[in-house]
């Protein structure tokens, strides 16, 4: 695959269901809580149909990831315990959510202090 589009090498869910890890072509490897893929997910759901309808979900600390499912060859759908199921992560979303974790995690609680909910 072409550095300007990584292509994951490893896929791999925890025992404990809380951790997927996902590593890519590039040499980078991004262990991303469960927690913060369902908070993120790239489904309708939770994005809207446009950025000002994004939604921020709270009380999904202790959320686990019960399947992944791949979807052809671009993308893993994850199903969570609370019943999403709706979200369809690319192998682009995926590296976008390692790579900008720090910036995304840090808005996502900034938005939720905003209103008032928890984790």
């Amino acid at each position: 695959m072409s550095a300007e589009r990584p292509w994951p090498v490893e896929l791999r869910l925890a025992k404990d269901k809380t951790t997927f890890t996902v590593a890519f072509d590039t040499g980078e490897t991004f262990a991303l809580a469960a927690e913060y893929l369902r908070v993120e997910s790239p489904s309708a759901e939770v994005q809207g149909h446009s950025i000002d309808q994004k939604q921020i979900i709270g009380g999904k600390r202790h959320v686990q990831i019960t399947d992944v499912e791949p979807v052809g060859n671009y993308a893993v759908r994850l199903r969570f315990d609370d019943g999403h199921d709706t979200g369809l992560y690319s192998w682009d979303y995926l590296h976008e959510l390692g790579a900008g974790h720090a910036e995304k995690w840090a808005a996502y609680l900034a938005a939720l202090r905003a209103r008032r909910l928890d984790r």
